[in-house]
């Protein structure tokens, strides 16, 4: 293969492809050259740029000319320039044996724009986040907080530790243990049939009349009479 014609023919054709902005920075002893590639919407004050470098070898095409990226637009914490690199030698190595600047190009190309609509993509979704997030803290800020049946119950028990219930159902507790005598009359009713018992054993107590003596055999004064009158004792004496 005659690499010499095929270089110098392949810079003339790419040279009528891209008039004006192919720039030939040497032509010895191989030749380089640089053409700018950019995404869709750079023109309008967004996108991708960037300048591919190119220089042959002394076997190209049979070898893969050296490439470089120069004048990076925007590249910055976007795009790193390594992986379009290992794009385009992938892309070469698959063109080994005829003339593939064009092709390099062309994959270069495209390549942005691919990288450029994930980029767009990625900050629309940024932006729709942010804004579901704001929306949904939004309502937050007017529902409040939503109450499950566990997080009731973890905020009664710390309410209840707050306001001392805990302590005053216990002092509640102690103080039931401390009946009164008609709480305790109420409760064991076995206190209250104690004296109904008491009543209707009450004919069957024994009484011992010896005890007493003969009613007739007692002298009764009159103080011991019920019926006695002071005065009636004195208009008798007279």
């Amino acid at each position: 293969m005659d690499y010499n014609y095929e270089q110098t023919s392949e810079v003339e054709a790419l040279d009528s492809i891209y008039f004006g902005d192919m720039a030939v920075i040497e032509t010895k002893p191989f030749h380089k050259f640089s053409i700018p590639i950019k995404s869709e919407g750079f023109d309008d004050g967004e996108g991708l740029a960037c300048h591919l470098v190119f220089t042959y070898t002394s076997k190209y095409p049979d070898e893969l000319p050296i490439i470089e990226i120069d004048n990076e637009e925007n590249f910055d914490n976007i795009v790193d320039k390594e992986e379009l690199l290992t794009h385009l030698a992938e892309q070469g190595k698959e063109n080994l044996g005829m003339v593939m600047v064009f092709t390099l190009v062309s994959a270069g190309q495209e390549w942005l724009n691919e990288t450029w609509d994930k980029v767009k993509k990625e900050r629309e979704e940024r932006i729709l986040a942010k804004q579901k997030a704001d929306e949904e803290a939004e309502l937050k800020r007017f529902e409040g907080t939503r109450v499950t049946v566990e997080s009731f119950l973890a905020w009664r028990k710390q309410f209840e530790i707050d306001m001392g219930i805990p302590a005053k159902r216990e002092r509640e507790a102690k103080d039931k243990n401390k009946l009164t005598g008609r709480e305790l009359f109420l409760q064991d009713t076995t206190l209250n049939e104690s004296d109904l018992k008491f009543l209707d054993d009450g004919d069957a107590v024994k009484v011992d009349e010896s005890l007493f003596q003969n009613l007739d055999d007692l002298e009764l004064t009159d103080e011991d009479d019920g019926d006695y009158e002071p005065s009636q004792s004195g208009s008798d004496s007279d």
